[in-house]
């Protein structure tokens, strides 16, 4: 009976609601961030982008003081994640256990480093269903995330009530 009182939840009020001027900022430095990306997919022959990606710029931008938001987080959670995708999908082969357990394994070690970001959970998953190359994990994972960074960086901090990071590596 204990249990189906948790599943209630505890009724805790919603969150504070956001202010149109924070949406539109949320929604430009998204904008900024992806488009550049996006940008850069089209005018080289590499990959810059990647699904994940969009769920960091909510973090990077909605939520710019969360420990998921950091640089450390982004970048090493990313890596992490798709260099265990990496190693699971081409050393143990391309199965359906195999996935599952990138993906624990990826969990388990953003825990274990203090990376943890959510987004990154997915890079495992990505990593199957694209049947990606070792190269993956320069081109988007490394290169996209440090880019995301460096925008967050940067437009974070044009506002007045903004400051990012909190913390670096």
């Amino acid at each position: 009976m204990n249990y189906l009182k948790k599943i209630k939840g505890l009724r805790e009020p919603l969150p504070a609601k956001s202010s149109y001027l924070e949406v539109f900022f949320v929604f430009f430095g998204g904008f900024i961030a992806i488009a550049i990306v996006g940008y850069l997919t089209n005018s080289y022959n590499n990959i810059f982008v990647m699904g994940s990606f969009g769920a960091t710029c909510v973090l990077l931008f909605g939520f710019p003081k969360s420990p998921f938001s950091q640089p450390r987080n982004i970048l090493f959670g990313h890596l992490i994640s798709t260099f265990v995708g990496l190693a699971f999908f081409h050393l143990v082969g391309d199965y359906w256990w195999s996935m599952a357990l990138s993906l624990a394994s990826a969990s388990s070690l953003m825990l274990l480093t203090r990376t943890v970001h959510p987004p990154a959970g997915s890079n495992p998953l990505i990593v199957f269903i694209m049947q990606a190359n070792w190269d993956y994990l320069i081109f988007p994972t490394a290169l996209g995330a440090i880019i995301l960074i460096l925008v967050g960086v940067t437009y974070n901090n044009i506002s007045k009530n903004r400051h990012y990071p909190l913390y670096w590596f």
